[in-house]
């Protein structure tokens, strides 16, 4: 579902030499399946650089890293806010990072990084991304562009400060250590849900506006139950 509208797209630019619409869905499914889960490990590996031990689980919206316990003795199954910041970044990072490492590759291959042409400007204007050969191979080509493009914008946007993002949990911290408290985390969510939904909306990105309004409504439910708003 996430994947249709790019998957369409180079069907179509592929013309003739396209494998199909149907294997270029089920190796975007492998792609994202591949990189959510090194998302999910690199909580995984945070929380046992925490002295705690966890469980991944996948399912129909990404996938969440849950301690279960302290591992091999160590800590005591808990996390302060500093802990939980640098818990909560190793996600993306470890996906932004796999990202990385494959343009690396394909720029040492001499090829050019074509798919950060299907991004939002800043990144096609990365200088160097666009020099050297297109890829020729259409599966080679579509492997690229289905692994990078959710392991760069997904990455980014889990660290956008909303709850229950890697963002949220992030500002919920620093809010925390800064002697504020959850409803200022909550109003931050409802507003940074708000301004990303409009983005959404107003770019085409129809999926990424419904995610945050959902989200948006979550929070101010949330609000709502705590008292934090008051009628």
């Amino acid at each position: 579902m996430f994947g249709y509208s790019l998957v369409q797209y180079l069907d179509e630019f592929f013309d003739a030499a396209s494998p199909g619409l149907m294997p270029l869905l089920l190796l975007w499914t492998l792609c994202l399946l591949v990189s959510i889960l090194i998302h999910e490990l690199g909580h995984a590996f945070a929380f046992r650089r925490c002295g705690i031990e966890s469980s991944i689980v996948l399912y129909h919206f990404g996938g969440l890293a849950i301690p279960t316990g302290s591992y091999s003795g160590r800590g005591q199954g808990r996390v302060g806010p500093k802990q939980d910041i640098w818990i909560s970044f190793a996600g993306p990072l470890a996906q932004l990072l796999s990202a990385v490492l494959l343009v690396a590759v394909i720029k040492a291959a001499g090829y050019r990084a074509t798919v950060f042409a299907l991004m939002p400007g800043p990144f096609y204007r990365i200088p160097g991304l666009m020099e050297g050969d297109e890829i020729s191979s259409p599966g080679f080509f579509a492997l690229v562009a289905f692994y990078i493009f959710p392991s760069v914008l997904w990455a980014l946007l889990n660290l956008v400060p909303v709850w229950p993002l890697d963002g949220g949990h992030i500002m919920r911290s620093i809010i925390q250590m800064r002697g504020g408290n959850q409803t200022q985390a909550l109003w931050i969510s409802v507003i940074a849900s708000a301004l990303m939904a409009a983005y959404g909306f107003s770019n085409g990105q129809q999926y990424m506006g419904f995610l945050f309004l959902i989200l948006g409504v979550s929070n101010f439910q949330s609000l709502q139950q705590s008292g934090g708003w008051h009628r």
